[in-house]
């Protein structure tokens, strides 16, 4: 019972993280007429005391030591401080510049992106499956760009700096909120002092907006650090299989958004680009819950095996026994 109501638990955290990073396209026209930069700012600086307020409730401090004598590891943070900073900030931009739809792409391709790193800079082997995936993906992106007249560069930004992020989370190997504050406290002080610049110059929004707009600016870093704290609940209680598929929820919520409160247009060639996307993500999804079903099918009849008894003969071969003619078997004391 316990373990039907942690995956329980763990389902509605990870509907509550990708549900608010779907709707997240409502929060950013609020913000204006903050710049992106401002913006962003805010985001890197709040998040930072959120993530502080976090970590202070549950004293979990004895990793910063740690972390400040592996020189690699703070410079694999940097990095993914950098990469995350530069999609957060296109995001933001995108979606109060009238291109959410193009962002939704982003976060669609960005799986196929991150299959791609890994065949080229881990080496990794794909399945035919994965192959025919990524191979429609680059299919997709060639009818966007035609369609554009451009390559959807902003989709491409985002897909890419996402997935170099997962790349440089991945081997830093670090907790949720632990790297979160990390990568905060690496922005902290240039997003301040861009922040300290503007109110210098008079041209800083939170001084000038009013209590409301700065208290908007100021719940940036709960925006930010909510979802992810959500996202470490969920991580720990259900199998990645199914995060794998709730992954999909926040670019559908965006490009429903875009379509229909935006109002965004979709011609019919950016129809076929994004068709072509969801092909491929369906290909990918089928190939990985019947590569999961097999792996699991093969671990429950090792157990299987393991847990059968001796056979007879290999049993009376491993002690001394008679018999007396009938089918029983009695031991000699």
């Amino acid at each position: 019972m316990k373990g039907t109501n942690e995956q329980r638990a763990g389902l509605l955290a990870g509907f509550g993280a990708y549900g608010l990073w779907g709707l997240v396209p409502l929060f950013w026209p609020l913000l204006k007429p903050s710049g992106a930069v401002e913006i962003l700012a805010h985001r890197m600086a709040w998040s930072l005391v959120v993530v502080g307020v976090a970590l202070l409730a549950l004293r979990r401090w004895s990793w910063i030591g740690e972390l400040l004598r592996q020189p690699r590891k703070l410079a694999l943070i940097t990095v993914a401080a950098v990469v995350i900073s530069v999609n957060w900030g296109l995001y933001i931009w995108s979606v109060n510049h009238g291109h959410v739809v193009e962002a939704s792409l982003g976060y669609f391709i960005n799986p196929l992106v991150t299959i791609a790193m890994g065949v080229l800079l881990l080496g990794e082997r794909l399945r035919p499956v994965q192959w025919v995936a990524v191979g429609t993906g680059v299919a997709s992106v060639l009818v966007l760009a035609i369609g554009y007249g451009q390559p959807p560069w902003i989709s491409l930004v985002l897909a890419f700096s996402f997935a170099t992020y997962g790349l440089m989370k991945k081997k830093v190997n670090m907790g949720g909120l632990e790297s979160l504050a990390a990568e905060t406290a690496v922005v902290f002080v240039p997003a301040l002092g861009y922040l300290l610049w503007l109110a210098a110059r008079g041209e800083s929004t939170f001084t000038s907006g009013g209590a409301g707009h700065a208290a908007l600016l100021a719940s940036t870093g709960v925006v930010t650090a909510g979802p992810l704290i959500l996202f470490g609940a969920a991580a720990i209680r259900v199998p990645l299989s199914t995060l794998g598929l709730l992954q999909y929820l926040a670019p559908v919520f965006q490009f429903i958004l875009g379509i229909v409160y935006f109002h965004e247009a979709m011609p019919p060639e950016r129809w076929a680009g994004f068709g072509l996307v969801w092909l491929a993500l369906a290909l990918l999804t089928w190939d990985a819950l019947r590569t999961s079903r097999r792996t699991r099918m093969r671990a429950l009849a090792a157990r299987r095996a393991a847990a059968q008894p001796a056979p007879a003969d290999a049993e009376d071969s491993a002690s001394p026994v008679r018999r007396d003619g009938s089918d029983a078997v009695t031991r000699i004391p």
